[in-house]
């Protein structure tokens, strides 16, 4: 007879334990865009993990504009492919409004709400309650090479104009083998090429709509301010300028191929981190660039972390973004990455450390520009949005995208400053009249 053999019951219980622990774990699809904070995101989930071992993290990551198509029509439909969403302040009030998010009200006392800033935890609530949580905060500002710019004799002003910068990159324009004068977003997208156009427009006195949301794009105003955009990127950009967005210019200038360069403040880590970037030992920045008037010169974005209210691991997820989130987080970045790295502009108490502002001489600069940026006053002659570089209704997203197009091809030279404007113009006219804000 043979006998059967048994395990000892230490073993039994412990395989017990594995695997009701395997059965236990939820994962979650989390849907980010390809920025580099969210790549340290991403490279920190064994850290989450380890703390969180009922929880495993699945990625989507995408660029930027494919992320924003693929997170509209899941969450549009009610598709549950993803647990948490990277949107933007545009997005959440809007889905928020719709029931497509779930608020976040009741978060931990350990998690600080408070702690946040200001401007940033407003423009992420929707009448009073959170329905996302900042992962990184930005304004705009510029970007230069100091020593082009000493070498040359030229001295950067305290508020640079456009007529300014023109000259400059004029004079700097292919100085060193590979040298642009200037880089700035020419891939077209409401998020990409449009985020900076409209601080652009905004500083030559334009609007998207007048106070009885007529469009104006083909004003006076937008043509003065796309005319000179084209041109300066025709004279002095760098090749291939329209199919240049975030990630490409940060590529271009931290490489030393730009001698200026108008984007997001979330770039001056990398820019400033000797490993990643070139030119980090002549790093100069100053304020966005004005023409007509200072307003709406810079704009205000959050990238921020979101429940969709289809997603059927709610837990788990609130998990998630409140780690992702959190002071804990940034200091986990901060000793890891080192403190350039941390995700920047979502609260005040990265600010108030000492390790970080030592570390990155820009902090105060940054923190001034998402603080004086306003989006419920961003035009120099009244407009009935809220928003700097962007529109907050729901119709923008597709009249962005478009208008971007059309603007692109001007950049091109597939068809002129004027006739884009126009055909821009009638398309968002059609839009709106629709859309029922026009009779």
């Amino acid at each position: 007879m043979r006998l059967a053999r048994h395990l000892p019951v230490s073993a039994l219980a412990a395989a017990i334990a594995l695997s009701s622990q395997a059965q236990a774990q939820t994962e979650i699809t989390v849907a980010t865009v390809n920025n580099n904070d969210m790549v340290i995101m991403q490279s920190l989930t064994e850290a989450f993990e380890e703390a969180h071992p009922d929880i495993t993290l699945d990625w989507v990551v995408l660029e930027e504009n494919v992320l924003r198509q693929r997170m509209t029509t899941d969450i549009a439909t009610g598709g549950g492919q993803f647990d948490v969403m990277t949107i933007g302040t545009y997005e959440v009030p809007i889905w928020a409004e719709r029931g497509w998010l779930s608020p976040l009200d009741n978060l931990p006392d350990d998690y600080n709400e408070d702690d946040l800033l200001a401007s940033v935890r407003d423009g992420l609530s929707l009448d009073g309650t959170l329905h996302a949580l900042p992962f990184y905060a930005e304004s705009s500002m510029m970007y230069y090479r100091q020593d082009l710019f000493d070498k040359a004799g030229i001295e950067m002003s305290d508020q640079p104009t456009w007529e300014e910068v023109r000259e400059w990159a004029g004079e700097l324009h292919g100085s060193e083998e590979g040298l642009a004068g200037i880089c700035l977003r020419g891939k077209p997208g409401w998020g990409e090429n449009m985020a900076f156009v409209s601080t652009l427009v905004n500083t030559y006195g334009g609007r998207w709509f007048d106070e009885e949301w007529n469009p104006e794009l083909n004003s006076e105003e937008w043509m003065n301010a796309i005319q000179f955009y084209v041109d300066l990127l025709n004279d002095y950009g760098p090749p291939g300028a329209s199919s240049n967005g975030f990630n490409e210019n940060l590529a271009l200038f931290s490489r030393g191929n730009c001698a200026m360069w108008v984007d997001a403040t979330s770039a001056a880590g990398k820019l400033y981190d000797a490993n990643e970037s070139d030119v980090a030992d002549s790093l100069g920045f100053a304020p966005a660039p004005v023409a007509e008037t200072p307003k709406g010169s810079h704009w205000l974005w959050s990238w921020a972390l979101a429940i969709p209210a289809s997603s059927e691991n709610q837990e788990a997820a609130r998990e998630f973004i409140t780690w992702a989130t959190s002071q804990e987080y940034i200091e986990l970045v901060g000793e890891t990455e080192g403190w350039t790295s941390v995700p920047p502009g979502t609260r005040e108490s990265t600010y108030a450390n000492e390790q970080y502002t030592e570390a990155a001489p820009f902090a105060d600069f940054v923190l001034k520009a998402i603080q004086d940026a306003d989006p419920t006053d961003s035009t120099l002659e009244p407009n009935p949005y809220v928003g700097v570089q962007f529109v907050g209704i729901p119709e923008f997203q597709s009249i962005g995208t478009q208008v971007g197009q059309t603007i692109a091809a001007a950049l091109t030279g597939d068809t002129t400053v004027e006739q884009a404007l126009e055909s821009a113009q009638r398309a968002t006219e059609r839009t709106m009249q629709r859309a029922g804000y026009l009779d």
